[in-house]
């Protein structure tokens, strides 16, 4: 069976080696991040490189001078072996610190690492919360977020990298120095054998980030599958449907695709690097053979030998080391770039004065010729929406799915705005007020609610967060939604941990999990409560309990209800109803009732399936 074709790298995830290059700038700008992780550790850190760069050269020119005391004891009749063990100990000494810098360097690598780790994850938190929901729900802009996201290990290992090269600049610097005072020669076989390596390893490690980038949203796609393949809570549906086979063969093909594109690109710089390093190895024992030469013509000495062929060896060592660290460094700078790119998005910039928000809300919202089309849709889901909604008054919003009752809501909360019309809040442009500020007022409920794996108690808080550790506060909204029956029965009461991640939690039952939902509602005195859809999993009965009780808690607060139980609109004192982006009925249960239009037909066809 042919292979299929495998995605190819596009023009705009192409990386050159000049790319590389350009993302070091990065670099001064990530150690300001790091300094402002740890002043205290960054400076231990860097003076142990500092001072553990000497070490090699030291330890090599004491050798030679071993070795010349040696050869030079040896040829006396009158012995002294004094100044041979002094330098032996001065060695010693120069090893035993050289261990422990290397150690204290590793360590404070270590806490570096997890303190700008944690700093940068939570700039990402904070930067997520700053963007608008219409870049957080386009695919390429969650490209960006996700690189960003992923990419923390990286931005870690380019630290350490990037501290080391530091490093070995001196430690090179010091071994070119000896180098040159013996042998200037050896400086110029050194280069020729790394170069070509160097030039090799920048060029494949541009590469690797073009197919990483280029494969951005197939690995969100792996991930997914992993996930969804191997979890508690889709574990029913793929035994019940019998999907394994489904997920694992569209996640071996995704990976095998990767795979091989992957194993083309290793292949190739594994037989590009085998070649510059044969080349290098024989550069080396050139230079080697050189050196034995000079001590046979006597020209050196053996200790000389000694410093000029270790410091060699080492200063190749440490160049081949540079090279790759710094392909390593010029990658993850890719990388690193990515991260960047992603705090500096540019967001709306804040007015610097803007319209207080009322203190009790005298008229209501109104909506005036209010159109609207998700970005880079061309799909107009609003059309011309004109309507009121009275300070105090409890409307509904009724209609088929994709009439557009929950985009109202989003726009009423301002995730997003109108592309043509206004909102008025008392007479006000709600884009006029400060949009935290304004969404504070807002006591809000989705469908599609989020189950947080905490604490019962953080779970019913997340309405209020600032009042977690109120018990009188989380009490009185568990009541009114019910969800104290669910504490009641929990081991740990109202500190039981929810969902199976973590030791000893406890999975709910849909309604459960509803009601806990409805509490956050509960947790603030909000002149506006929004109930979108939040009572599906819950049986008639209770559904009819919870709105009952809403309706009572939110008197003289403006509400909107949006359900597809009729028995739960009517409460409502006027109805919305919605076909096709546009207001088709409004009016009480009774006037829409007495009209034959949408709403009438759907009342009776959901009354006659009760009959």
């Amino acid at each position: 069976m042919p292979r299929p074709q495998l995605k190819s790298i596009t023009e705009s995830d192409k990386t050159s080696v000049k790319d590389s290059f350009k993302a070091l700038r990065s670099i001064p700008r990530f150690f300001k991040e790091i300094w402002r992780a740890s002043p205290k550790l960054f400076l231990a850190n860097t003076l142990c490189r500092l001072l553990n760069a000497f070490t090699p050269v030291i330890i090599l020119w004491v050798g030679k001078l071993i070795i010349d005391e040696i050869l030079l004891q040896i040829s006396l009749e009158d012995q002294d072996f004094s100044l041979l063990w002094t330098y032996v100990l001065i060695e010693f000494g120069m090893a035993v610190l050289s261990d422990v810098l290397g150690r204290i360097i590793n360590l404070t690598d270590g806490l570096l690492g997890d303190l700008y780790s944690n700093a940068s994850s939570e700039k990402i938190i904070r930067k997520t919360n700053e963007l608008t929901m219409s870049q957080l729900e386009d695919p390429e802009f969650y490209d960006k977020l996700e690189r960003a996201r992923t990419q923390t290990s990286s931005r870690v290992n380019l630290m350490s990298n990037a501290l080391t090269q530091a490093e070995t600049i001196i430690s090179m610097v010091s071994l070119i120095v000896g180098l040159i005072y013996f042998e200037p020669i050896l400086i110029v076989i050194l280069i020729f054998s790394i170069i070509p390596s160097f030039i090799n390893e920048i060029k494949f490690s541009s590469h690797r980030y073009s197919l990483a980038r280029s494969w951005t949203s197939e690995r969100r796609e792996l991930d997914y599958l992993r996930y969804i393949g191997a979890n508690n809570q889709t574990a029913k549906e793929i035994k019940l449907f019998g999907l394994t086979d489904f997920i694992a063969k569209r996640f071996g093909k995704l990976s095998e695709d990767y795979y091989h594109l992957n194993k083309k690109l290793s292949v190739r710089q594994s037989i590009y690097g085998s070649l510059f390093n044969i080349l290098g190895t024989i550069s080396y024992y050139g230079a080697y053979v050189f050196i034995i030469y000079r001590v046979l013509t006597g020209v050196i000495s053996v200790g000389e030998l000694t410093f000029l062929s270790g410091s060699f060896n080492r200063l190749r060592n440490n160049l081949q080391g540079f090279f790759t660290r710094f392909t390593r460094i010029s990658e993850s700078a890719l990388y690193l770039q990515d991260y960047f790119d992603f705090i500096d998005i540019a967001v709306s910039e804040a007015k610097s004065e803007y319209t207080p928000i009322p203190e009790k809300i005298q008229v209501g919202f109104e909506f005036v010729n209010v159109h609207f089309a998700y970005p880079g849709s061309e799909e107009t889901v609003l059309k011309g929406i004109d309507f009121k909604l009275k300070a105090g008054e409890k409307m509904a919003f009724v209609g088929q799915n994709g009439a557009g009752k929950t985009t109202l809501i989003k726009l009423i909360l301002r995730f997003y705005e109108p592309t043509e019309g206004t909102i008025l809040l008392d007479g006000i442009n709600i884009t006029d007020f400060d949009v935290e500020a304004y969404r504070q007022r807002f006591g809000v409920i989705f469908q599609d609610f989020f189950k947080y794996e905490f604490s019962l108690r953080e779970n019913i808080a997340v309405g209020n967060i600032a009042e977690v550790q109120n018990d009188e506060m989380i009490t009185y909204a568990a009541s009114k939604s019910l969800a104290d029956e669910v504490i009641n029965i929990m081991q740990d009461g109202i500190e039981q941990q929810l969902g199976r991640r973590f030791a000893k939690g406890q999975e709910l039952s849909g309604g459960q999990w509803q009601k806990v939902a409805l509490a956050r509602a509960y947790m603030k005195d909000a002149d506006i409560m929004i109930l979108d859809e939040p009572t599906s999993a819950l049986d008639a009965q209770a559904e009819y309990d919870v709105f009952e009780r809403f309706i009572g808690l939110t008197d003289q607060k403006t509400s909107i209800i949006i359900s597809h139980r009729f028995s739960t609109v009517r409460m409502a004192d006027r109805i919305l109803v919605l076909e096709h982006g546009k207001v088709l009925e409004l009016g009480t249960h009774e006037q829409l009732m007495e009209t034959p239009k949408l709403y009438a037909k759907l009342f009776e066809l959901q009354a006659a399936g009760y009959q």
